[in-house]
Order: structure tokens, then C-alpha cells, then sequence
């Protein structure tokens, strides 16, 4: 094994959470811990998550991680942090003091398995100011090679106020990874049917993936920031089913800018964002293919979680994707 560079299968989904920030948010944790019968616990905030193992399981330990990946048939890893910590709704300072921790020590991992690892910042997005020094010192100072966070934060995904953090990704060139973050962990409660049956995950994250894609391209993003690379966790959410009724509204809706009603404006848009291929089905990943092409397509895994996928990509591991990997991360 040589690295990225010669890896056959690279996995851009994978979270990690690192021992060293146990504590890292102060009074927002995190911690994890066993109750009296033995069952794990995790705590982020008020949010408390039981029945998941964190200590010495392929999440926190490093040798777990690298022998599951080998069974897997994974030559490397993209690590992005845990979803349940991007702390985007807390104090400032806090969430600075949470990333700065997170950072070093994933750079610190990834430094111990160059040929195996690599890493993704993690940003104080409630600051975008904060933000941009963070990108720039876990960039430039640490060497992770972008920045992963939520979609939900105090400004809307198409707000000019982040246009200094996009600038900024664009600046270092490297990507930004957008996954989401189940509602009401540290912030706002959210959609309270969606407690229900873990509708929080298995629909909520569909829906706010699927709002991430619509606020890009209907918002000016991409238009406003032209050389911005992003990729959008599980396919884009909805996106495949979603894509021509989307593109319907780009044409029709009053508040559409004239660009985006041209003929093929939003069909061009989706192609410009990156998706990875955890899509659990293959029939979506069909209809993903037909929205995006395949040379905009990653592979990915929620390594060790819930729903990571036991026959590769639900069926299949495109050659290509490795070198789209490659491309995204700047790492050809």
C-alpha cells in the first residue's frame, strides 16, 4: 500500500471520533460511558445516544478501524468527524475550542497512517469569521485536505455572509463535504415527527440534503464562487427523485433568477456538486448516475455505521470513483 495515490477503493464517507475531545465543548460534552447493566452511552449536549459502543470500536480506535477497512476491501479513508459533533449551535468560543482539539488530533491520526488515512476539518460555522481562520490553520498549518460540516447552521447554506468561507475553500483549493446532522443535538428541535422510528436519520438527513442541493444552485453559490468544489453525503438526499421537479421550479417559480430558467441551467447545476454513493439502493444510484454522470460520483461507506453497506456499494465499486477521489481531494 502506497497511499491515495494508487488506492483501488477510496472511502470519502467515514466518521471518526477521537478520544482526545472527550470533554473538548465543555459543558456539551462529548463523553461517553456504560450504565450499570453494561450498556454504552454517548453524550453530546442534551443529547444522549445508547446502545452504541464508542470505545474500542472501529469509531474510536485506530487498529479496529484499519483491520475493519481490510476486511472491507477499503485501501483508504477520508476521515470527516462525527455528525453527532460539529457543535454548529453552541457558545463561539466553545465550539473553536472543540474544533481547534478535533483538528489536531485528526491531523495527529492521519499523520500515523499517511498511507491508509486522511482528514477533514472540522469548522465553528455559528462564526464564519472563526470558521475561516480555522480552515486556514487545519489547511495550512495541520495539512488536512478540507473541511467537512452540517447544513444547518445560523445562516442559510446561500447567505452572502458565508461567501468569505467559500472564498476561502476556493483560496486553499480544497473541497468542502457537507453531511448532515440529526436536528435538535444542539440546536434547534426540529420536526417533531421525525422523532418517530429514527425519521430523523433515515428521512430527515434525505430532506436536508436535498434543501442543501436547491439552496446552492436556486441561491448563487455555484455561481458566485464558479471554482467551489462541494460534495453532498448519500447521493444528494432526494436529489435523484427530486431532480425534475426541482429543475421544474428553476423554470417556472417567481422568485427563479434568469439563469437558473434557461433550458438545462439546473440540469447543468447538479453537475456541478459531487455526491458520494451511499444510496442504499441500487435503482437510485442508477438514477443518480443519469442526473450527474458518473464522473461526479464518490465512493462512500458511514464506514462502521447503521447503514454502512456489507457488499461494497449496495452491489458495486466503480473503478472510477477512486480516481473522482482523487480529483475531488486534490490528491491526483
Amino acid at each position: 500500500m502506497t497511499g491515495i495515490g494508487t488506492a483501488s477503493v477510496i472511502d470519502v464517507h467515514a466518521h471518526v471520533r477521537l478520544n482526545s475531545t472527550t470533554g473538548a465543548a465543555g459543558r456539551h460534552g462529548p463523553e461517553f460511558g456504560e450504565d450499570a447493566d453494561g450498556t454504552p452511552w454517548y453524550r453530546v449536549g442534551n443529547y444522549k445516544l445508547v446502545g452504541v459502543r464508542h470505545k474500542a470500536s472501529p469509531f474510536t480506535d485506530p487498529d479496529l478501524r484499519l483491520q475493519r477497512m481490510d476486511r472491507d476491501g477499503t485501501d483508504f479513508q477520508v476521515l470527516s468527524p462525527s455528525p453527532l459533533t460539529y457543535f454548529h449551535h453552541i457558545e463561539t468560543a466553545e465550539a473553536v475550542a472543540f474544533c481547534r482539539k478535533h483538528n489536531d488530533a485528526c491531523a495527529e491520526l492521519v499523520r500515523r497512517y499517511p498511507d491508509r488515512l486522511g482528514g477533514l476539518a472540522s469548522l465553528p460555522m455559528q462564526d464564519a469569521g472563526a470558521a475561516v481562520e480555522e480552515l486556514h490553520r487545519a489547511v495550512g498549518e495541520l495539512g488536512l485536505w478540507g473541511a467537512a460540516t452540517g447544513t444547518e447552521f445560523n445562516e442559510p447554506l446561500h447567505s452572502p455572509a458565508l461567501d468569505p468561507l467559500y472564498e476561502a475553500f476556493v483560496t486553499l483549493d480544497v473541497p468542502l463535504f457537507f453531511h448532515p446532522a440529526p436536528s435538535g443535538i444542539d440546536g434547534p428541535p426540529g420536526d417533531p415527527n421525525l422523532k418517530r422510528f429514527d425519521l430523523d436519520v433515515v428521512i430527515g438527513f434525505a430532506a436536508q440534503e436535498s434543501i442543501a442541493v436547491a439552496t446552492l444552485i436556486f441561491g448563487g453559490v455555484l455561481d458566485r464562487h464558479p471554482e467551489l468544489d462541494i460534495w453532498i453525503s448519500h447521493g444528494g438526499g432526494g436529489l435523484p427523485m427530486l431532480a425534475g421537479r426541482l429543475a421544474q421550479a428553476a423554470r417556472k417559480r417567481p422568485w427563479a433568477g434568469e439563469g437558473i430558467r434557461k433550458d438545462g441551467a439546473f440540469e447543468e447545476a447538479v453537475t456541478r456538486l459531487w455526491y458520494d454513493a451511499h444510496v442504499t439502493d441500487p435503482s437510485a444510484l442508477g438514477l443518480l448516475r443519469q442526473w450527474v454522470g458518473n464522473d461526479r460520483i464518490v465512493y462512500g461507506t458511514n464506514f462502521a455505521g447503521w447503514d454502512q453497506p456489507e457488499d461494497g456499494a449496495h452491489g458495486e465499486i466503480d473503478p472510477a470513483w477512486a480516481d473522482n477521489a482523487r480529483l475531488l481531494l486534490r490528491q491526483g
